[in-house]
């Protein structure tokens, strides 16, 4: 008879004494070592007989082999969320359970994450108070670490309302929750798992799941940390870009930008636009490079590229008419101030009354100029990135658009993604834009979403080494 007890904290230091991994240690017996005798273990299971011995020997191995591959699973994870997934599968494995829920808490506390339940049913479970949810006790109390079995949601008197019918509504009959927690950094996460009718699972299996959490609870911890530091760099990264497109006379702007994940990053992209005293505006797209691999080193380029913009700004403000100047007073900054760097970039003036754009570059993809008669890139002269020669010299490029015609301005990144090779990509680039459709090419933000649609699909490119930045000027 299944026994349907209130709901309960139980700590997990209590292990009972028949689980087939209780013993020393991490729950396994003591192995035989110098000045052990081997016949010292044989009165311990006497009263079994050579069978008896022979199924506990094999039920240690099974348990031993299973926590091995699931730990191994887990230290393959790549990233917080595989990381959690794992904890979830894992879990579940172990406790015969098909569905599950695992959320963080503390500093790298996030959205929950869910195994066999879709976003309504995760979001259905939030709508729990905490104090009468799947975690009742283990959130509330984070200095105890513990674990909460409820073998009947639709009987424990202990369950709330509003617990039984969201329970009742998914179809979930018993639930067994733990905390994952280190004694160094305290409870890191709480996992709960479900069952689809009422039950609870025996003590093996409550045992081998516990085993499993005090490993992976380190393993999390990492990974915790490591996240910490990918949002507040990917935080410094989006502080270092502009916030905002100014508002022109004469011109509508739009901008598409996308960063590669800060572990493949081989570069930190920018983009600006600057409305110049003149009453001319100021366009700019460029990248730094890294100046080694990790997130470290990403986080560093980021940092320069911050420095770099920040000065470009103000050679715009000086001197914005000439973007040859610009570019060549940036070569100056970097090779002293960032000598182990180099940047790609490309800055044009644009004269909105007169429509008059002056640009130059510095080894990066030449400009796109979309009109009613197609697209065409913008050919800047060839150069060597900046900081790559002695003296970085290119003569600039000036030319007259027409009314709704589209200059877009972009870093490698977008090319490198939609072609076997950067010339591939630039091609296909001047295509899609080309064929964009008459209402897109109207409005340079719909042309933005138009070229990365038809260039890189919708979805991010996880694995991607460049950002992607699109900068889009249209001259009403």
């Amino acid at each position: 008879m299944t026994d349907a007890r209130p709901l309960h904290l139980v700590p997990t230091e209590s292990t009972a004494s028949g689980s087939p991994l209780a013993g020393t240690g991490a729950g396994f017996p003591a192995p035989a070592g110098p000045g052990t005798a081997p016949d010292r273990l044989l009165p311990v299971f006497a009263d079994e007989g050579a069978a008896g011995l022979q199924d506990r020997l094999a039920g240690w191995l099974s348990d031993f082999t299973s926590l091995h591959e699931h730990t191994e699973l887990l230290a393959q994870a790549r990233g917080l969320t595989a990381a959690l997934d794992a904890v979830l599968a894992s879990g579940a494995a172990l406790l015969g359970a098909p569905r599950g829920l695992v959320t963080t808490v503390g500093r790298g506390a996030g959205r929950p994450v869910g195994l066999g339940l879709d976003r309504a049913g995760i979001g259905a479970l939030e709508t729990v108070p905490a104090e009468h949810g799947p975690f009742a006790g283990l959130l509330s109390r984070p200095s105890d670490t513990g674990r909460l079995l409820i073998c009947d949601l639709a009987e424990d008197p202990g369950v709330g309302t509003r617990f039984r019918e969201v329970a009742a509504t998914l179809g979930l009959g018993a639930c067994y929750a733990l905390t994952l927690a280190t004694e160094q950094d305290g409870p890191l996460a709480a996992a709960v798992w479900f069952y689809d009718e009422p039950a609870c699972p025996d003590e093996r299996r409550r045992h081998l799941v516990e085993r499993y959490c005090e490993f992976a609870a380190p393993l999390l911890a990492r990974q915790l940390e490591t996240d910490r530091a990918l949002r507040a760099t990917r935080a410094l990264r989006r502080s270092l870009l502009p916030d905002h497109l100014p508002a022109v006379p004469g011109v509508r702007l739009a901008v598409r930008c996308h960063p590669a994940t800060l572990e493949h990053s081989c570069g930190s992209d920018w983009y600006d636009a600057i409305a110049l005293p003149d009453g001319s505006l100021g366009l700019t797209v460029g990248s730094v490079s890294v100046d080694g691999p990790g997130t470290g080193a990403a986080a560093g380029a980021a940092a320069a590229m911050g420095r770099v913009r920040a000065a470009l700004r103000a050679y715009a403000v000086l001197e914005g008419e000439d973007p040859v100047s610009v570019l060549g007073d940036l070569e100056l900054l970097l090779k002293t101030t960032e000598p182990a760097r180099s940047a790609t970039a490309v800055y044009a003036c644009v004269d909105p009354v007169e429509r008059r754009v002056s640009l130059a570059g510095a080894g990066h993809c030449p400009p796109v100029l979309v009109t009613r008669y197609g697209a065409d890139f913008v050919e800047t002269s060839l150069s060597a990135p900046l900081g790559m020669l002695s003296c970085w010299e290119a003569p600039g490029v000036e030319f007259t658009a027409e009314r709704g015609d589209v200059l877009v301005l972009c870093t490698e990144g977008l090319a490198r993604r939609c072609g076997p090779t950067l010339h591939a990509g630039q091609a296909a680039l001047r295509r899609a834009a080309a064929d964009a459709p008459r209402d897109v090419r109207h409005d340079p933000d719909l042309l933005c979403a138009h070229l990365l649609s038809a260039l890189v699909g919708d979805g991010p490119d996880e694995d991607a080494t460049d950002d992607l930045v699109l900068l889009a000027v249209r001259f009403e």
